[in-house]
């Protein structure tokens, strides 16, 4: 994640926190929560408000939230209260210590050439058998829009960045329409894997 995009959640962590604290992820938490079990550990990878570490919390599994925001990790701390850590995806040095690790929103901050590198970390930080989801927009671009880096996906090409280097077998991938009323006509593309 490149500094002006980490310089953005700094500055309006607040007011993103505000607009995406109660959005509806309860179709996606369906999928990731069936296939763990009660008190496994989860890695929130790019936790913004802690939305869904507190739903995980609150559904009785352990979580290790991360953000490169120290402006979102101190909301977040306060919104679950438990710790968030300030790490940046390339920091990450976890190695076999969740069952699953949940990337909502997060990796599409990445460059997509970035992307392979990434995964090997989290596949490493992961359990035998451990499941990972993550969500990106739809579509196919690399650009700065917004204030922010973004790097847009269809399903066909994120599944082969996923599965390329055989570290995850796909369990599921899908399409859903954004849960914001203000992004109704900008649809997600979700990705469900289990390490190999």
């Amino acid at each position: 994640m490149n500094d002006k995009t980490i310089s953005y959640y700094n500055k309006n962590a607040k007011e993103f926190a505000k607009r995406t604290v109660n959005a509806d992820m309860g179709f996606c938490y369906s999928k990731f929560t069936a296939l763990l079990h009660n008190k496994d550990y989860i890695l929130d990878a790019g936790c913004g408000s802690g939305r869904d570490s507190k739903f995980f919390l609150e559904q009785g599994f352990n979580v290790q939230a991360i953000d490169a925001s120290m402006g979102m990790c101190q909301l977040a701390t306060e919104y679950i209260g438990i710790p968030v850590k300030c790490l940046r995806f390339d920091e990450i040095e976890f190695d076999s210590q969740f069952n699953g690790i949940w990337a909502n929103a997060s990796l599409l901050h990445i460059e997509k050439s970035s992307l392979p590198d990434i995964l090997r970390k989290f596949n490493k930080a992961l359990k035998p058998d451990g499941i990972m989801y993550a969500s990106f927009k739809y579509g196919d671009k690399e650009e700065e829009r917004l204030e922010r880096f973004f790097s847009d996906y269809h399903i066909d090409e994120l599944e082969e960045i996923f599965l390329k280097d055989g570290l995850f077998v796909l369990e599921e991938s899908f399409e859903t329409e954004n849960v914001r009323p203000d992004y109704k006509n900008k649809p997600w593309v979700n990705i469900i894997v289990r390490k190999k």
